[in-house]
Order: C-alpha cells, then structure tokens, then sequence
C-alpha cells in the first residue's frame, strides 16, 4: 500500500477547508476556518488576501492536528477555490494591493452593460464560452485598474500580479515562486480563449488588462511546485493538483466521461454536465467551460450556475434571525405541509442561469397574516429546488438528452428535506455519496495523480460510494403545480426589476 497521506485545500467563499486523505480517500482528518465577509456598499462583496492565507493555514493546521499526521509525510497538495474572485498583489513583497473583488459582487454590472451595448457579447462568448456578466473576473479586473492608478502603474511596469485565489495560494504556498492558474479556472476570467486554451490578446485588449499581470496557466494535474516557509510545513511538498471548485467536484464525483453530470449546493448552486474533448456552445443560457478528463486532462463541460443557494439559509441566519442554524431549515420545513404560498426569489446579487439578469433583486412573495417562520425557511430550501430544475431543464435542450440521475454534493446536499423535494420538484433519483465534500476530494485527487501517489481516478471509487438515493415520492401534476407557483414568482420580478 503507498505510504503517505494528500492535504486538499478547499479555499470557498465562506470559509476555508482542508482535508488529509489517506491511500483510499477516506478523510483522516479535517480542518476548517470561517472567513470575514466584506459588504462595503450594496451589491458590492469583498474578500481580504492576507485573511484568506490566514484561514488557510488555520484550517490546514486543525486537518493535520485531526488526523494526527505529520506533515513531512504529506505526498502531496490538492488547491480547489471559489472561482472568478480577483486579487491583484505586489511582485515584490506579496502584499494584497486592494481588497479581493468576490465572484457574487456586482459593481460592475453597468460596465458589463455598455459592452453588450456595443455589440461585443456574440464575440466574447464565441471566445470564452460565457457572457458578459459581472460574476467574472474580467470587469472586476479593469474596475480594479481604473479605480486605483497606483496598481495600473504597477501591473504596466510588471510589478503586479493577478490571480483568482488558486493564483494567490500557489503563490503563498510556494513563497513567492510561482504565478500560475490551470486552465479550469483561467476560462472563468473572461480572458482565455477556451478554444486556443491560452490568454486572448484582442480580450486583453477590450478588458485593458496588461499580459504582465497574468499567470502562466499549467495542467490541472502535474507539479506546480513546492512548498516554502507555511507555516506549519516543511519546505518540499509538491502542489500538484489545482481546479476550480465545481470542476474540482465534477472529477471528485467521478464525472470525468461525456454525458455524466452533478449538481453543488454550496454558497451558490452549480451543475455542470462534461460534454468531452469539444466544446457545446449553448442556446438555453448555460456557459461553456473547461473541465478535467480522466487524468486530469482538459475536458469541456455545460454549466448553469446559480449564484444564491446555501447562502439564502445564511441570510435568514445572519440577516433575518429567523434561524440559529443553517441545518436548523430543515427541522422548520419540516413543520408545516406546505410554503403556505410563499415564494423566495434569491435574486440577492441578480439572476443566474438561464436568466442573466445582474440588475434583479430578490423578493418574497405570497405572504399573508398566516406566514410564519417556517413558511419562509420552506420557501428558501425550495428556492434551491426551482432553479436547480430551471437549469436542468436548459442543459437539456442544450445537451439534446435529458438527464436521468441527479448526482449531489456540497454542504445544503446534506439536507434530507431538501434533497427529498428536488427528487420530487424533478421526478428524478437523487444520489447522494458518502463523503460530501467532494470538491477537495477531486482536488486531493488531481494532486495525487500529479504525483503518481494514484494511478488513476479509479482508484478513489470506494471514497465516492453513494451513501443515500432520494426516489421521486409525488406525480407529474404535483411537481408542475409546484413549479409554476416559481415561474410566476420569476415572471414577476422580471418584468418589475431592472434589466
């Protein structure tokens, strides 16, 4: 048997996650760190570098001292990472120039607007597979740029460098050393030509990014390089494996052939279905984006992502006070037969797939005298529901075959109220694994195979064994009810918000 353990880090938009996988993938131990979340006007969110790095050497230090393993017998580091959220940094001494732009944050709708004005979106998705949205980090970039002269300065003299937070980790864990992406993520720029799978020139030039301030972008499995002065590590440690987190879950659930899918409930919702070595542009509202192959090779998959999903259950929390807990929803769902007529639109930073909508805000509806708390968090579980069906659906007509089982992971997916309703909302199985957090397993996985510490993805069935299938408990009629009290809900708020 190999000797060793794989460290995964899970760098989210919450909080910051490692794993200590052992030679079969069973989780040894595990680590977590919450992360401060910035809101310095509406609709804007911001993220602070050097608290990010903190929270990841705070959860790296709580995984190793779970699993009781010494860290020099780490075989190697797995990165996964919230995806599109912008940092720009200082060559020299690796200070954070601003706050990082988070991938929810929406300052640059307006600038996304005025380029779709021109003419330009056909083009750039031609390009990049997605829209001209400010979920991306390309706006978010050139707002940074425009906004501070002092970093425009810096990124033109090369002392500057950009990356999404894989970018900022590999260049902490390595001291400095390496400033490099994978393909995974640099497709979520709005700056990579998923085709040609380098940088863009002519989106360089519209977005005003300098190519001094790039990484270079490497295979998401292979080495990166090594660890230097982390504390808590020893200097040496491959970084071998790299992905964004929804593609990191797509290879940890085993999704790595064309045709087979999975959906994240986590901050926000994602499903991605791998569509093989060719890219499928999309008619529904879906983007085109790249994704790993059995070894880690880029693939091409469909996504439809969903901006508010766990996140509604952390407002009703932090916002509302209408929970103590996140998993405090489902014991209030639980109380009563139905929503009572209400609905949530989660529209907290705009409307996802298929709507792309950026300028919408969310809204509540159907209250009554008779609405209580647990109406409301009925409706916000719910919500998850509907607009996983929502992009189903449009992944469907894209994919031209309709999607049969429903494979599930993430923190909300741990939810039986929630996971019991989607069967039903969809009249499908929903196949729940054993282990959840598959995001940092794939990751763990990518840098195991870059290490040869696995000689293929198949060696990590036994850790993605499902645990529980939800079977569909209600009739077409029932779900189609169910599902036009959302179409009404969403045909309200469009034709009432901004566009």
């Amino acid at each position: 048997m190999r000797v060793g353990f794989v460290l995964a880090i899970d760098q989210g938009t919450t909080g910051s996650t490692a794993l200590v996988l052992d030679a079969r993938g069973a989780v040894r131990g595990r680590g977590y760190a919450e992360l401060p979340q910035h809101f310095p006007r509406p609709g804007w969110v911001e993220h602070d570098g050097d608290e990010i790095w903190r929270s990841v050497v705070m959860a790296i230090r709580r995984a190793l001292a779970k699993a009781r393993v010494p860290a020099h017998r780490l075989a190697a580091i797995g990165i996964t990472n919230q995806r599109e959220t912008t940092l720009i940094w200082e060559r020299a001494s690796g200070r954070p120039l601003a706050r990082a732009i988070v991938w929810q944050d929406r300052r640059t709708t307006d600038a996304c607007a005025a380029l779709a004005k021109r003419g330009l979106e056909r083009e750039v998705r031609r390009r990049t597979g997605l829209r001209l949205d400010p979920y991306f980090s390309a706006t978010k970039l050139t707002w940074l740029l425009r906004h501070h002269p002092e970093i425009a300065l810096l990124a033109r003299r090369g002392r500057a460098a950009f990356g999404t937070m894989d970018s900022w980790l590999l260049w902490r864990l390595t001291g400095g050393a390496v400033h490099a992406t994978d393909p995974t993520n640099a497709s979520r720029t709005l700056l990579y030509h998923i085709g040609r799978r380098t940088w863009d020139e002519w989106l360089l030039d519209l977005f005003g990014v300098p190519a001094a301030l790039l990484p270079s972008v490497l295979p998401s499995s292979g080495r990166f390089g090594v660890t230097h002065a982390v504390p808590g590590l020893p200097d040496g440690i491959p970084i071998a494996g790299v992905a964004g987190d929804q593609q990191a879950a797509l290879f940890g659930q085993g999704c790595v052939r064309r045709g087979q899918s999975k959906n994240t409930y986590g901050t926000g919702c994602f499903l991605l279905l791998n569509t093989g070595d060719r890219p499928r542009a999309s008619r529904a509202g879906l983007l085109t984006t790249l994704a790993c192959g059995p070894r880690g090779e880029p693939a091409y998959a469909l996504e439809g992502s969903i901006f508010i999903a766990g996140a509604a259950l952390q407002w009703l929390r932090d916002g509302l006070g209408l929970l103590e807990t996140a998993a405090e929803s489902e014991t209030l769902a639980r109380q009563v037969p139905d929503a009572g007529g209400v609905v949530l639109v989660p529209a907290f930073v705009g409307l996802g797939a298929p709507y792309w909508r950026p300028g919408v805000r969310g809204a509540l509806l159907g209250l009554t005298r008779g609405t209580r708390r647990a109406h409301v968090a009925r409706a916000a579980l719910e919500s998850l529901a509907f607009q996983t069906r929502d992009v189903i659906e449009a992944m469907a007509r894209d994919a031209g075959q309709r999607i049969r089982t429903l494979r599930v992971d993430g923190g909300a997916a741990a939810n039986d109220f929630l996971m019991q309703y989607q069967a039903d909302l969809l009249g499908m199985p929903v196949e729940r694994p054993r282990v959840l957090e598959t995001t940092a397993l794939g990751a763990g996985l990518l840098a195991g195979l870059g290490v040869g510490f696995w000689a293929s993805h198949q060696d990590l069935a036994g850790a993605r064994r499902v645990g529980r299938v939800f079977r569909p408990r209600h009739g077409r009629s029932w779900r189609e009810g169910e599902y036009r009290r959302w179409n009404d809900a969403v045909a309200v708020l469009l034709a009432t918000g901004k566009a």
